[in-house]
């Protein structure tokens, strides 16, 4: 390869690694559509296929949360972690609920729908589609580290936010060997292996720097960072970055 054709392939490459937010048509971000489950819940498989459903749409980011709280019914949820139960807890407190339980859905931070309910789910992701704010993030992934950027928000209510950072599983198996589904075996999508708060988002552009050395040990296959007002009330920006966007930055 001539060093001209080189330095060109060198600059796609470059250029490839930025991801914008996941869009419609319309060019608007995705809504987030966060699915709370557990594998000892009975009732739970529908919403599962249900989000594994959601999860193929541009329109939507699908997010599956398995929960631990369930585990004492015989089978300790092998995909679940603490993090996503602490999610959940929070957002019942933020919206007064007396409780938690599964499976929920929560659309992009503001509406609460049990989560086999398709009907309702796409009432609500229409809805969220139709009343967005729309705060530009970008991503930026190497080997080294993921930068993250936040654009200004200018005319957004209460810009006082939180950045997320998830780490996604794509898919899973999982045979379940006891509990109220035992003898099945279940497929996920999308799954949150690890989540955290990164850093706090005023109305005024932020850049972030993550060393990648400090991110989770869970195996994961996608990165998505959103912008929550007050840390569990209503999504203003997400976007997303896959492995099969950029392979060779993993």
């Amino acid at each position: 390869m001539t060093a001209p054709r080189l330095l060109l392939g060198l600059l796609l490459a470059a250029i490839m690694v930025f991801a914008a937010p996941a869009a419609d048509a319309g060019g608007k971000r995705p809504v987030l559509v966060e699915l709370f489950t557990s594998q000892g819940c009975s009732s739970c498989p529908p919403a599962d296929a249900l989000l594994a459903r959601l999860a193929d749409r541009r329109d939507v980011l699908a997010l599956t949360l398995p929960v631990t709280y369930w585990d004492m019914l015989g089978w300790k949820d092998t995909l679940a972690s603490e993090g996503n139960t602490r999610r959940q807890k929070a957002y019942a407190a933020a919206m007064g609920r007396g409780g938690v339980y599964t499976p929920q859905v929560i659309v992009d931070g503001v509406t609460d729908v049990v989560g086999s309910r398709e009907q309702a789910i796409e009432a609500a992701i229409v809805s969220r589609g139709g009343d967005q704010a729309s705060v530009p993030v970008d991503l930026h992934i190497s080997h080294a580290e993921l930068q993250i950027k936040v654009g200004a928000g200018d005319g957004v209510p209460n810009p006082n936010a939180t950045i997320w950072l998830f780490h996604i599983l794509g898919r899973a198996q999982v045979a379940i060997g006891s509990g109220e589904n035992g003898g099945h075996t279940l497929g996920y999508r999308n799954i949150v292996r690890d989540l955290k708060a990164v850093g706090m988002w005023k109305g005024q552009a932020v850049s972030l720097d993550l060393p990648r050395a400090e991110m989770t040990n869970a195996p994961y296959d996608a990165i998505a960072v959103v912008v929550q007002q007050n840390g569990y009330g209503r999504v203003l920006g997400a976007a997303e970055i896959s492995r099969s966007s950029y392979a060779t930055a993993w």
